[in-house]
């Protein structure tokens, strides 16, 4: 059965609108785990399957790379032919990719089967939070979304956790539990959605730009391509030049069309206004800087240091209490002092944390050396998430903030996908310089040698993971300093001339 509502009235009955939050926190559910435990489970994936450095960066990047490049086309095919009906479809495909990773027998496997779930949470994703918005009344939207947000935000936070747990306490192998886990979730919320809730209009006089879209995921393919370092580790400079070359050149061709197109994916005009650009731009450098963190942090603690995958779990706590605590006061600060001087401030404290985990590498010490710079990073973040939110919302009309949120949530994914590839190889070319007389052993950044080393071999090992780290720290700690320059000039600050 098809309900049309009129415009801005829920399409689900008040008795059913329970099911669609339902379903939507489940489906949520399955793309916050998959995205928060991943990079714990990183080094267990390359030690099961025998997976390099770069076959683990692919492992992140067939995700992100179709989520990001088609994250907009989502969002539009649900308009186009119903928002049911697209989530429900991007959580089968999602549901059926974390089987194929539960069970992939080899590295190239699970990168195909990654890139299948991008697609189905480029379908998921945006419905997630459009059908709740469409299944309820105006008045009642925001408690919604509120819920919404807890267990997202409680998703987030535990999953690391009981994932280190289990890894730490199953081995290698129970990497594959993390996607198993989407099979329930998924079947759950497509009972729920099939059962209970009614399928909406679809939209027939809103095209979708395939075009823009098979451009820009060309192009995003080709620049990781290129900057994704060889299964021996660093990139080869050729491979730069000449995927990187044509990756560009397929973006500059995406932009092209969508300045012409009828119906662009990404309406440029906006970029026009100085805080909207200025607010994609900050989103771009800073979620660069900590995907990075995010993806690299877990491999030098885990293959450098030797620390359990639940000890690296609990170091990324503060990070997701911080940000559920303080988020709401600082969102409402913002409002009284504006989102410039908060997102600059929050940047500010993000760098100083990635210096800090620079500077303390050598300690070796996970609870000296990391914990308290993930405090300051979960302070920083705090202070940044939603002024940024609210920076994004109000730099356009009222009734292209559902395409503002969409912008920003395919600039901060992109910036996760170039994060882990351009990262990924100065990792590994400052790695491979830093071991010195001990290259010759056929050593990789972020995983453990599959025998104990020589001391002196073992300490050159060390130094160089520490090393690499360092680098990609500092880095991430520049690309947060020029966020908070982007915000300091590009967004409001209440109460100045």
């Amino acid at each position: 059965m098809t309900i049309t509502a009129p415009l801005d009235q829920p399409f689900v009955p008040a008795d059913r609108r329970f099911h669609v939050l339902v379903a939507a926190i489940l489906a949520s559910s399955m793309a916050f785990i998959d995205g928060s435990v991943l990079a714990i489970a990183a080094p267990a994936i390359r030690a099961d399957l025998g997976a390099s450095l770069a076959d683990v960066q692919w492992v992140s990047n067939g995700y992100m790379l179709f989520l990001a490049s088609l994250l907009l086309i989502g969002g539009a095919a649900g308009d186009r032919f119903g928002l049911r009906n697209t989530f429900a479809s991007g959580i089968i495909l999602f549901t059926a990719a974390s089987l194929a990773c539960a069970l992939a027998p080899s590295a190239p496997f699970l990168i195909g089967a990654r890139a299948v779930q991008g697609v189905g949470a480029a379908l998921m994703v945006p419905g997630s939070l459009a059908i709740i918005a469409k299944a309820y009344p105006r008045q009642e939207r925001g408690k919604a979304i509120g819920l919404w947000s807890s267990f997202s935000s409680l998703t987030t936070i535990l999953g690391p956790v009981i994932g280190g747990l289990v890894l730490t306490a199953l081995g290698d192998w129970s990497w594959r539990l993390v996607f198993a886990i989407n099979l329930p979730l998924g079947g759950i919320a497509l009972a729920v959605l099939w059962l209970r809730v009614p399928a909406d209009a679809p939209d027939r006089s809103r095209p979708i730009d395939l075009v823009g879209g098979a451009l820009a995921t060309a192009g995003l393919l080709l620049v990781a391509f290129g900057l994704t370092g060889t299964a021996s580790g660093a990139p080869l400079l050729s491979n730069v030049a000449l995927y990187t070359g044509l990756g560009v050149a397929f973006l500059a061709a995406f932009l092209f069309w969508e300045a012409r197109a009828k119906h662009p994916m990404l309406p440029l005009h906006h970029f026009g206004r100085r805080q909207f650009s200025g607010a994609h731009g900050l989103t771009f450098t800073l979620y660069l800087a900590l995907a990075a963190i995010s993806f690299f942090l877990p491999m030098a603690l885990i293959g450098g240091w030797g620390a359990t995958a639940a000890e690296v779990s609990i170091v990324f706590l503060p990070l997701g209490i911080l940000l559920t605590v303080l988020s709401s006061p600082a969102g409402r600060l913002s409002d009284r002092i504006g989102p410039g001087p908060m997102i600059a401030g929050g940047a500010t404290i993000v760098a100083v944390a990635f210096a800090l985990m620079a500077l303390l590498a050598p300690l070796q010490n996970i609870w000296l050396a990391v914990l308290p710079p993930m405090v300051l990073l979960g302070l920083g973040m705090s202070g940044v998430v939603s002024p940024l939110s609210a920076a994004v919302m109000t730099s356009v009309d009222d009734h292209d903030t559902g395409l503002a949120s969409g912008v920003n949530n395919a600039v901060a994914r992109v910036a996760g996908l170039l994060a882990v590839a351009l990262m990924g190889g100065i990792a590994a070319v400052v790695f491979e310089r830093a071991l010195g007389p001990a290259a010759e052993l056929s050593l990789f950044f972020g995983l453990m040698p599959a025998e104990a080393l020589p001391p002196d071999a073992e300490a050159l090992r060390v130094a160089a993971s520490n090393a690499a780290f360092a680098t990609i720290a500092w880095c991430n700690a520049a690309l947060a300093l020029l966020s908070a320059a982007i915000a300091w000039f590009t967004q409001e600050k209440k109460g100045r001339a």
